[in-house]
């Protein structure tokens, strides 16, 4: 350790003062002395489980910011919902803008909450491809994100919603969290495939709830988001092991881009040209049955 401290003690003692700042500030100026400066993780495990929960929660909010992205790209290239569950997205929904309220609300460090926001942001887009996709109009879009903002902003005021109401509402989201998962497990089995589910968000989601268990609780005495972690954990160990039970299954196939099946139509390979030469070939059987015209004068 001697060697290692030799090594690292010049760089750390000469960091950036907004570098400092940023390290005191999110695991506090003795966690980042023993740490940091004197480069002495053992001398207090406190501090290290502190700095690797800091670590987490901010890999995860960086994780978050694209999680759900291929899940929306691919329901634009499939020009399809297939496999989706908006009641799924409905319900999660609801649970991460509760919970978003509850920890804004009560001042908890962002390093713990954070990806909530963004996970948000993406679900709301996501759940509204999937009304359109499934034969809804813009109008029943634009009612799902009217009412997202109009319960957020009822849950933001103290004089609407209280501290203790908004207690019981944490504690109610986190059954509308495992509920959310319910359907989605429902949708899967009962397709007898994953559709346009991404693994790529359902191996993150399972890694960071995880994760969650652990930053939550080094960093919030609340029984309320632990309980809800663990709950979405298991719900999200189910659905990443039906990706691998229906992972080559023929409805989990069904991934092709309608955009690309269209393809490009060379001349005289397409239905259009076939009729226009069957049309061409009747025109010219006809003209030649028909009798040629004469020039010569009647009368």
């Amino acid at each position: 350790m001697e060697s290692v401290r030799s090594v690292l003690q010049p760089i750390t003692h000469k960091l950036p003062a907004p570098l400092v700042d940023a390290g005191r500030s999110l695991i506090g100026p003795v966690c980042y002395k023993t740490l940091i400066v004197d480069i002495d993780p053992f001398a207090s495990p406190e501090c290290l489980k502190l700095a690797i929960s800091k670590g987490l929660g901010i890999g995860i909010i960086a994780a978050s910011s694209i999680v759900k992205v291929p899940q929306l790209l691919k329901i634009l290239n499939a020009q399809s919902a297939d496999g989706i569950s908006f009641l799924a997205y409905l319900l999660e929904s609801g649970s991460y803008l509760i919970s978003l309220a509850y920890n804004v609300r009560h001042a908890f460090p962002f390093s713990t909450y954070g990806e909530t926001a963004l996970i948000l942001v993406q679900n709301v887009v996501i759940a509204g491809l999937v009304l359109k996709f499934s034969g809804k109009g813009l109008g029943s879009v634009g009612a799902w994100v009217a009412g997202l903002v109009a319960v957020g902003m009822a849950l933001a005021r103290e004089d609407i919603v209280d501290l203790k109401m908004l207690g019981y509402l944490q504690a109610g989201a986190g059954v509308l969290s495992v509920a959310s998962k319910v359907p989605q497990i429902w949708t899967v089995w009962q397709q007898g495939g994953t559709g346009q589910l991404s693994a790529f968000a359902v191996v993150n989601y399972l890694l960071g709830s995880l994760s969650r268990i652990f930053t939550t609780l080094q960093e919030v005495p609340d029984p309320l988001i632990l309980y809800n972690f663990i709950a979405g954990f298991v719900l999200n160990a189910v659905l990443a092991l039906q990706m691998l039970v229906y992972w080559n299954s023929p409805a989990s196939k069904k991934t092709e881009s309608k955009k690309l099946n269209k393809g490009y139509v060379a001349p005289g390979k397409g239905p259009s040209s076939d009729s226009a030469a069957k049309g061409a070939a009747s025109y010219a059987k006809a003209a030649a049955k028909s009798p040629a015209p004469t020039t010569r004068r009647r009368g």
